[in-house]
C-alpha cells in the first residue's frame, strides 16, 4: 500500500509499481475482504453497519474495500442475483447506472465470462452507435458519489464506475438475492456453453475471455452435474409458478461471488439471505434520469425511486499478499476487457482502421451469439420441455 500511494505521487521507490509509468497506466484493487485484511484487527471492519439501510446483521465482515486510481474504471454490467451497497471512504467515483429495462440497449454479454455477472458490449463513455443505435435511448442515471456518502445499486440495475481523483477508496457489500429456478437453468446453460466452447483448443481462442473474478476451472460432468440439478429443482415448481417468483429448492447448489483468491465465498448469510427493505426517507436521495453527462462538480448528479444515495473494478498482478494485489490497465488500451471481440480477435490488423475490422467469424463472435439471453431463454424453455415430457 505505501508502494502504491508513493507511484501515485511519482517517486521512485514503488517496487513492482515502478514497470508501469504513472502518466501511462491506472491501477484498480477490487474485491479485498476487510476481514482478511485486518484480521488481527477486527475493529477495521466492526465499525462498517449496514443495519441504517436494511441490511440487518450486515458489517465490514461481509464488505469488500476497493482501491484505485484516476482513470480506473469498471466495465458496465449488471448483477444477476444480487443487489450492492456501497460508501465512498475517500476521493469521488463516478457512477453510470441504467435500469433493468434498458438491457437491449446495453447489448449484453458473457464475454468476458463471469457466473454472477453480465456485461454491456457498449463502451458507455464513448459509444459507436452505428454499431450499437440502440444505446441512444439508454436512459442514464449518473451520480458522483462523494466521501461519506452511501450508493445502493438494485438487482439488475447496470452500471459503469470510474474514479474521479488520484486515489479513491471505497467499501462494498453485496447481497446475493433469492432466485427462480427458470434463471438457475439458465445460469448453468450459459457456464455449460461457455466453458464447453471456450476449452476447445484453436488460433483465436486464446483470449482473456475469463474475467478475473471468476478463477478456476469446472469440467464437463460438472457443470452437467449442476444443470441437472437446475433442471430437477425447476421442474419441481408449482404448476402455474411463473419465471420471476423465487424459489430455494438448490441455493446451496448454486455459487455466489468469489473472494481475492478466486474461491467461491459461502456463509451464513449467504445460504439464508435477509429479508430487508431499503428505508427510504430522511437519509436517502433519489437519483433522478439524465441523458447528458455531469459537469465537474460536487453535488449528486442523477436516478429513480429504487436506486437512490446517502449522506453518512487488468493485467499484472501480484501473487502476494492480498493487500497488495492490484490490477494495471493502460489508459489507451480498449481490448483489455474482452468487450469488443470481433476488434480484437486474433490475426486482426492494426494498420488502419478499415483493415482492423474483422473479416471472419471468430469463436467470441459465435459465443456471443449463443449465450445471447434470448437464445438461452429458448434454449432453457426447451430443455424443460423435454425434461417435462420424460417424466
Amino acid at each position: 500500500m505505501a508502494q502504491f500511494l508513493r507511484w501515485t505521487l511519482g517517486q521512485t521507490d514503488v517496487g513492482p509499481f515502478s514497470e508501469y509509468p504513472y502518466s501511462e497506466y491506472w491501477a484498480y484493487a477490487d474485491y479485498k475482504y476487510i476481514a482478511m485484511l485486518f484480521e488481527d484487527q477486527p475493529c477495521m471492519f466492526e465499525d462498517v453497519k449496514w443495519s441504517d439501510f436494511g441490511f440487518e446483521g450486515r458489517n465490514g465482515r461481509d464488505s469488500t474495500v476497493w482501491i484505485g486510481t484516476s482513470g480506473a474504471n469498471t466495465p458496465c454490467h449488471m448483477d444477476t442475483y444480487g443487489c450492492n451497497l456501497v460508501l465512498q471512504v475517500q476521493g469521488r467515483k463516478r457512477w453510470h447506472l441504467f435500469p433493468p429495462e434498458d438491457t437491449p440497449n446495453l447489448y449484453p454479454t458473457r464475454i468476458p465470462y463471469e457466473e454472477s455477472s453480465v456485461f454491456s458490449s457498449v463502451h458507455v463513455q464513448s459509444p459507436d452507435l452505428k454499431t450499437f443505435p440502440a444505446f441512444q435511448a439508454a436512459r442514464a442515471h449518473i451520480v458522483t458519489l462523494q466521501p461519506g456518502q452511501v450508493l445502493y445499486v438494485p438487482r439488475h440495475w447496470w452500471h459503469y464506475v470510474e474514479s474521479v481523483d488520484p486515489v479513491t477508496v471505497s467499501v462494498n457489500t453485496w447481497i446475493e438475492l433469492e432466485v427462480d429456478d427458470f434463471a438457475r437453468v439458465s445460469e448453468a446453460v450459459t457456464k455449460m456453453v461457455v466453458w464447453a466452447i471456450k476449452s476447445a483448443e484453436s488460433e483465436d481462442n486464446n483470449d482473456s475471455w475469463l474475467n478475473p473474478t471468476e478463477e478456476g476451472s469446472a469440467s464437463h460432468n460438472e457443470n452437467l452435474q449442476y444443470l441437472n440439478l437446475a433442471v430437477a429443482a425447476c421442474a419441481q415448481r408449482p404448476r402455474g409458478l411463473r419465471h420471476g417468483e423465487t424459489s430455494s429448492h438448490i441455493r446451496d447448489a448454486h455459487p455466489v461471488k468469489r473472494d481475492s483468491s478466486g474461491q467461491l465465498k459461502s456463509s451464513d448469510s449467504d445460504k439464508n439471505p435477509p429479508s430487508f427493505s431499503v428505508p427510504f426517507g430522511p437519509h436517502l436521495t433519489a437519483v433522478c434520469c439524465q441523458q447528458e453527462k455531469p459537469e465537474e462538480d460536487d453535488e449528486i448528479s442523477s436516478s429513480r425511486d429504487n436506486v437512490s444515495t446517502s449522506q453518512n473494478d487488468y493485467a499484472p498482478s501480484s501473487e502476494g499478499s492480498p493487500a497488495t494485489s492490484a490490477a494495471f490497465e493502460q489508459e489507451k488500451n480498449t481490448c483489455g476487457t474482452g468487450l469488443a471481440p470481433c476488434e480484437c480477435a486474433a490475426g486482426a490488423s492494426k494498420n488502419s482502421p478499415e483493415e482492423s475490422k474483422c473479416t471472419t467469424i471468430s469463436t467470441n463472435d459465435l459465443l456471443a451469439c449463443l449465450v445471447h439471453p434470448e437464445i438461452i431463454t429458448r434454449v432453457t424453455e426447451l430443455l424443460l420441455e423435454r425434461h417435462k415430457n420424460h417424466l
